[in-house]
């Protein structure tokens, strides 16, 4: 016989590939976990992992489990949220994972419509510019620069950005003066830890000034935008940040035109949830009515 609760040890031993990790997040020992796992092998009558230094990944057994346990999941937590919330109020909590530019520009100051709608709904924005940002599937909704591929995760598209190059008026009066493309091989150009970059949609200068090194990198596009507002140099800005800093002028706009696509992502577990919905709905509104972001349904 199966036990829900044991297939709530099999998926977090399935999301964080870790015995140990999975111990941490469930509050108990290893030797617990790998004693559930054991026994639900024994009801499957089937191996469920591969062991290994490495890590612990599902077999072929596993992947099929694992969507009926995710249902399982499912079912449990809408039905705990419909209990325990009073009717037409939501409540909990929500995990926003975001690239920070998108959290920190548009989504931080975008949450008004949600919180006048569910006041009682806490919002947690987690931000990085990772791909792997959303591979633990710690977070409710994720925000992603590139489509998912994540098991047990479903993705939509959410909105499309534009992009240009900025500087600062100081800069521009400082420096030579920049007609073309190529002028910018002599300039301070801004952007990316090349090293640290493993999302290849943000490799913004490759496409826009290729052949340009830049001159200052960081791992973030806010240090790219503070950089670019000190007078340190050009940098490739979504135009929701550069249009709505009028510390910063747009340069070669009919020449330089970039844009890049937001995927909105899900655990397929937590769809049901009336408070995950919301989020959503709210992501989406806040797409269509953005000045800088181009939504895409």
């Amino acid at each position: 016989m199966i036990s829900a609760d044991d297939l709530r040890f099999f998926l977090e031993v399935a999301r964080t590939g870790k015995l140990v990790a999975a111990a941490r997040g469930l509050g108990v020992d290893h030797t617990t976990v790998g004693r559930r796992i054991s026994h639900l092998e024994r009801a499957t009558a089937s191996r469920l992992f591969v062991r290994s230094t490495g890590g612990w990944t599902l077999t072929e057994a596993g992947q099929r489990l694992a969507i009926h346990a995710e249902a399982v999941e499912s079912s449990l937590l809408a039905a705990a949220e419909e209990l325990g919330s009073e009717p037409g109020r939501l409540s909990g909590t929500v995990r926003i994972a975001t690239p920070d530019g998108f959290g920190a520009f548009v989504l931080s100051p975008g949450l008004g419509g949600l919180r006048r709608k569910h006041p009682d709904l806490a919002i947690e924005i987690v931000t990085a510019t990772r791909l792997n940002l959303l591979a633990t599937k710690e977070f409710d909704v994720g925000i992603s620069l590139a489509e998912p591929t994540i098991r047990g995760v479903s993705a939509t598209a959410l909105a499309a950005y534009p992009l240009g190059l900025y500087a600062a008026p100081q800069y521009l009066e400082t420096n030579a003066t920049i007609a073309a493309v190529d002028d910018l091989q002599d300039h301070s150009v801004i952007g990316y830890v090349d090293s640290l970059l493993d999302i290849p949609d943000l490799r913004f200068l490759d496409t826009a000034l290729p052949g340009v090194r830049p001159a200052i990198q960081t791992n973030n596009i806010t240090g790219q935008w503070m950089a670019t507002v000190a007078g340190l140099g050009v940098a490739v800005l979504p135009l929701f940040i550069g249009e709505s800093d009028r510390r910063l002028v747009r340069i070669l706009a009919d020449t330089v035109h970039l844009r890049r696509k937001y995927w909105l992502a899900v655990p397929r577990e937590l769809q049901r949830l009336a408070r995950t919905k919301a989020v959503q709905n709210a992501l989406f509104d806040l797409a269509a009515s953005h000045p800088y972001l181009e939504p895409i349904r």
